[in-house]
């Protein structure tokens, strides 16, 4: 089935919003964002495998003891599994992520060639280097996302993490209904297909930055949002809050007085 474009045309009214949005947190939370850090695509693909449903200060740790254990890509590949479950066992799942990651390293190297990198994919376009990397087993739209930006290539893709969704799910630029790995296309169209990859960067690190420091999953502080003219589920929650304590309210306005 052939790919949709990395930038699917999207409605011109929600574009303009996305960007309203980007430019007032990225004031927030000052743009441009310093990289978090800068390695190679199969360390970050590797990195990003570890990384789900795990906390990132769990995820790292495990890495760091993956990399100190053993001193190749290849060498944990080809070591057994209960070794390489071993070393990752600060992440969750690590009885499922060791075997998945030796089977995608094995499925690289397959299909390279014998060789074990994913530096090529810095010569593809952004949508066929994806689609690349989607076709190795348990790689969904995050990882591949992840892959191209964060690492060294610097490649304009969008990954789209919890906090981002749930920012985007509450201001209404996708429906609440959209999965996280749907809303990577819908929310990638929403930006100018000419972004370099630090504007990208920055659209996901705000949105995540946002959904960590303000807008919490449970009591977000809709009262401090500096979105909140543009977001219509923290209005409701707002005039729902004031309308559920109207002897509160009155009393307030009589002390105002």
């Amino acid at each position: 089935m052939p790919s949709l474009p990395l930038f699917p045309e999207a409605p011109a009214g929600l574009s303009a919003k996305a960007l309203r949005v980007h430019e007032r947190l990225c004031a927030e939370y000052g743009c441009p964002i310093p990289w978090f850090r800068s390695q190679d695509p199969l360390s970050e693909l590797v990195s990003a495998l570890l990384s789900h449903r795990t906390r990132n200060a769990s995820s790292g740790a495990a890495f760091r003891q993956l990399r100190a254990r053993f001193p190749t890509w290849e060498a944990v590949r080809d070591a057994p599994c209960v070794e390489v479950q071993e070393a990752i066992s600060e992440v969750t799942w690590p009885e499922q992520k060791a075997p998945r990651i030796q089977q995608v390293l094995r499925s690289i190297t397959e299909r390279r060639g014998g060789e074990l990198s994913l530096d090529f994919l810095g010569e593809l376009p952004v949508r066929e280097a994806r689609d690349w990397l989607e076709h190795l087993p348990g790689v969904g739209p995050k990882s591949s996302a992840a892959t191209l930006l964060f690492s060294r290539l610097r490649k304009p893709a969008l990954p789209v993490d919890s906090h981002h969704h749930r920012v985007a799910v509450r201001l209404g630029l996708i429906p609440e209904s959209t999965a996280v790995g749907p809303a990577h296309r819908l929310l990638e169209a929403q930006l100018p297909p000419d972004w370099d990859a630090q504007r990208v960067y920055d659209n996901h690190e705000a949105l995540m930055l946002h959904g960590q420091r303000c807008c919490f999953y449970r009591e977000p502080a809709c009262q401090r949002c500096v979105v909140l003219d543009l977001c219509p589920t923290g209005q409701a929650r707002l005039a729902s809050k004031k309308g559920s304590n109207p002897a509160g309210d009155a009393q307030a306005e009589a002390g105002s007085r």
